[in-house]
This record gives structure tokens, C-alpha cells and sequence, in this order.
């Protein structure tokens, strides 16, 4: 049975103020929220596979959105963390900005399920109207309500 993108969001796993200016600062940060919810055990090894991953493949910033992502067997369930930039980060290798960062750990048995979820994510964040309500949210509820509600 396939994961739902709501079964994915916590209001514990978002940050509406990163305060990292570069890429692996931001992800270090929403990583740790990660690990102080419970959600990674060993923190600083899924941060280095994200890396990694995004030396290898730098995630593409489309809309000022972007999903660093790692399949790895550090997580044993898809772990979602989302961090929001008001000024934005410069990512990939043409340096855009992303003012919504998706952080996905993925196990490697649930490839078909994060492909699932991704593709969800990146459908409602291609609409105008629930960007601006995520780029605008005041509070980590009224930002996941924007994803769950029009995600039914």
C-alpha cells in the first residue's frame, strides 16, 4: 500500500526560518530537526549520504523549490523535513535560489512510494496559489494544511 503524502508531515519537521545561507548548512539544519524528532539515527552519516548525493546529482531549484534527497537504509520509513528561506539559497550548479527546501530520507526498499510522494510535492508546489501560501505561512500548521488539503 502506498505511503500518503499527509502520513509524510509534522509540524515538528519544519523549519520557517532556516537560518543557513548555503546549501549544506541548510540541509545540516533540517537534518538535526530530523534527528531531534526521532525520525534518524545516526544524523551525521544520512547528512554526508545527502551530500554526497548532491555532489554527485545537485538537486534542481525549479520555482524556487528544491528536493535534496538520499536513498539510503539509515531511515526506515520515508522521513519528510522541510525548511523555508525567506532570502532564498543558491543550489545546484546554477547557483538558483530556493526559498523551499524538501529534505527526503527514502529506504531503499521504498523507491516507489518517495516517487510517489516526490511527484505529489512537486505537482502542488508548481501552482502559483500553494506557493504563495507556503512562502507566506505563519506557522508550520497553516503551511502543511496547504499541502494536505489540496493534496486530496
Amino acid at each position: 500500500m502506498a505511503i500518503a503524502l499527509a502520513d509524510l508531515l509534522d509540524e515538528k519537521q519544519v523549519i520557517l526560518r532556516l537560518r543557513s545561507r548555503k546549501p549544506v548548512n541548510a540541509i545540516r539544519e533540517i537534518v538535526q530537526l530530523l534527528a531531534h524528532t526521532g525520525n534518524i539515527d545516526k544524523p551525521e552519516a544520512f547528512l554526508e549520504q545527502v551530500l554526497a548525493r548532491e555532489r554527485a546529482h545537485p538537486s534542481v531549484v525549479e520555482n524556487g523549490v528544491v528536493f535534496p534527497h538520499a536513498r539510503t537504509d539509515l531511515v526506515g520509513q520515508i522521513v519528510l523535513g522541510i525548511g523555508r528561506s525567506h532570502a532564498g539559497i543558491p543550489f545546484g550548479q546554477n547557483g538558483r535560489r530556493a526559498r523551499l527546501i524538501f529534505l527526503i530520507g527514502v529506504p531503499q526498499q521504498l523507491v516507489n512510494d518517495y516517487l510517489i510522494c516526490v511527484g505529489t510535492l512537486a505537482r502542488l508546489v508548481k501552482d502559483d496559489a500553494i506557493r504563495s501560501i507556503l512562502l507566506h505561512a505563519e506557522t508550520p500548521r497553516e503551511f502543511l494544511d496547504a499541502l494536505t488539503v489540496e493534496s486530496l
